[in-house]
């Protein structure tokens, strides 16, 4: 494996998530920004190169791993590393890592950030056959995880930002609250209403889907959540038994260090270095 500071991209449809290591893989600095697809490969480099002098003393990176599934960023992303940072970033997707078994009909349309998460739940494995991590995003991903690099499958349900940004456009009268949870869940008024709901409402369909999942697999499943919204159910899904912030970004450095060398992209000695 070549030696050198990693930089990790997680491209989603509402946020990208970029995480900065050290020569020994880990992770220094983390930026969370909003995913916009006007961006160009220039607007891109000008990004990054801003985030790294943000970072003050931190090493600029010598290869980057990106998962994206909100094309065309993902590709611009992959330009401008290339044109202003000398670096030809490693694409996750199936058919660039042979070792994960994925029991989909199609096993192309497989998400990257769903292959990172797979990586990155390895560590919570134990003595247990399977994980279930919960990702919340635009959408919450339910992947089912078997030990030996297996995607078994998984749910796509509705993210709670998504939930309430449809409930307050189709009704009018409703006051936009922010997701954070009540103090009980009988509310007193509309915005305690409104946030039981939405919070307490969604934690027990992810209580209730991890449940389900956990009944249809013949052993014992380890649950990780993960995502933005992750946090604000911290302490109340009661079948969550894992948070972790970064487990989509340190997923791509544990794929990323996994592959043989022969695998990985190297440098491309023409281009400047920014």
């Amino acid at each position: 494996m070549p030696s050198g500071p990693l930089l990790a991209v997680d491209i989603g449809n509402t946020s990208t998530v970029l995480g900065l290591t050290d020569e020994g893989l880990e992770l220094r600095q983390t930026w969370r920004i909003r995913t916009n697809r006007d961006l160009l490969p220039d607007d891109l480099a000008l990004m990054i190169r801003g985030l790294l002098d943000l970072a003050g003393n931190a090493p600029r990176p010598a290869f980057a791993v990106l998962s994206s599934v909100a094309p065309p960023v993902g590709q611009n992303l992959q330009l401008a590393l290339e044109k202003y940072f000398g670096i030809h970033a490693f694409d996750v997707s199936a058919e660039s890592l042979p070792d994960v078994r994925v029991h989909l009909d199609e096993p192309r349309a497989i998400g990257a950030d769903r292959l990172a998460n797979l990586f990155g739940a390895e560590r919570y494995l134990g003595q247990h056959e399977y994980a279930i991590v919960v990702d919340f995003g635009t959408s919450t991903n339910f992947d089912v995880i078997g030990r030996g690099r297996q995607f078994l499958g998984g749910v796509l349900a509705t993210g709670a930002q998504v939930s309430a940004d449809a409930l307050f456009a189709r009704a009018a009268k409703l006051p936009r609250v922010n997701l954070s949870a009540p103090e009980r869940a009988l509310g007193r008024n509309t915005v305690e209403a409104l946030q039981s709901g939405l919070v307490f409402g969604y934690a027990e369909m992810v209580d209730g889907m991890l449940r389900r999942l956990r009944a249809e697999l013949p052993g014992p499943a380890v649950s990780v959540a993960t995502g933005g919204f992750s946090r604000t159910i911290e302490g109340i899904c009661r079948e969550i038994d894992v948070f972790d912030d970064t487990l989509t970004l340190r997923g791509l450095v544990e794929l990323w260090s996994s592959r043989p060398a022969a695998d990985l992209p190297s440098p491309l000695p023409a281009a400047r270095r920014g």
